[in-house]
């Protein structure tokens, strides 16, 4: 049985219907009883469990020889990621309790960054979690394409795609969703012992501009990019309602500077195979979708 944490996000979900699809048995794991038809239709087992509850993660994850772990992403944290650190707290007692074979834990590129940032939370996450004694693999998959989903409004509308990412010819490590949850089954299956880090990126590394030829030959429009000024960061944040933007700030400025980045810049990081115009292409699709609703 594999038990899966965040199993209603992209990631969580595709490999939950990866590991179904090869008649492996799931367990998800979810803080709402609303979205449990889904995984029931699909014969998996249910669990009910807040992420920062130790006792009842503990419950969800008693008998499961691998545990998917998906973190909770907190875009707007207070100083010291408090609310990251009670995630982590929980996390780590129940896995240290339940103690399964076998954990993929679910990081980031840039945990190993040496500046404090957004992602410090994923950081704080495998600096626990390497202290139980268990089977850890902490994945650390690029920045995820579907990201642009935000994109496409302006796009769409405007012919225009404004980048936090720059300059807009960099191109920067990203990958597909279900190129990682492709990868977080394998790795759940596979036998092994100790603590390891395993890094994820797309089949080539994309740039602003490349964002913006997908979006156009999938829109058939032209769509040019737009690169937003640095000093212009912690207004528009604040006035989107960020109450501390520092944090998200500082994760743009290592992507743009470079250290954030994976090991010998991604020579030895493994490869997904899904092409950025095909997720383009989908989050178009499911955005006119909902717009037809």
């Amino acid at each position: 049985m594999y038990a899966i944490t965040g199993i209603t996000g992209n990631v969580g979900g595709a490999l939950a219907r990866t590991l179904l699809a090869e008649r492996q048995p799931v367990r998800a794991v979810l803080r709402d009883e609303a979205k449990a038809a889904e995984w029931r239709t699909r014969g998996g087992d249910i669990a009910l469990a807040e992420m920062d509850d130790a006792a009842s993660l503990t419950s969800a994850f008693r008998g499961a020889a691998g545990i998917f772990i998906l973190p909770p992403s907190e875009f707007d944290p207070e100083p010291g990621f408090p609310e990251a650190k009670r995630v982590i707290a929980a996390v780590t007692a129940a896995l240290a309790e339940s103690r399964p074979g076998k954990v993929v834990c679910l990081s980031t590129i840039g945990a190993d960054a040496p500046h404090e940032n957004l992602l410090t939370q994923r950081t704080l996450m495998e600096q626990s979690l390497e202290q139980i004694g268990l089977s850890v693999t902490f994945l650390r998959p690029g920045w995820f394409m579907e990201n642009a989903l935000w994109d496409v409004p302006s796009a769409r509308d405007e012919g225009v795609l404004r980048s936090f990412l720059q300059p807009a010819d960099k191109p920067f490590p990203m990958v597909a969703t279900q190129d990682v949850g492709d990868l977080a089954a394998a790795l759940l299956r596979e036998n092994g012992s100790g603590t390891r880090v395993v890094e994820l990126e797309g089949p080539a590394r994309i740039s602003p501009n490349d964002l913006a030829r997908a979006f156009a030959t999938v829109l058939k429009r032209t769509v040019r990019v737009e690169t937003v000024p640095r000093e212009s960061w912690e207004q528009i944040f604040r006035s989107q309602g960020t109450r501390n933007p520092l944090p998200r700030i500082r994760m743009l400025d290592g992507f743009n500077e470079g250290w954030i980045d994976f090991s010998e810049h991604g020579r030895s990081a493994m490869k997904g195979t899904t092409a950025l115009e095909s997720v383009i292409a989908e989050l178009v699709r499911a955005s006119q979708a909902k717009a037809s609703v």
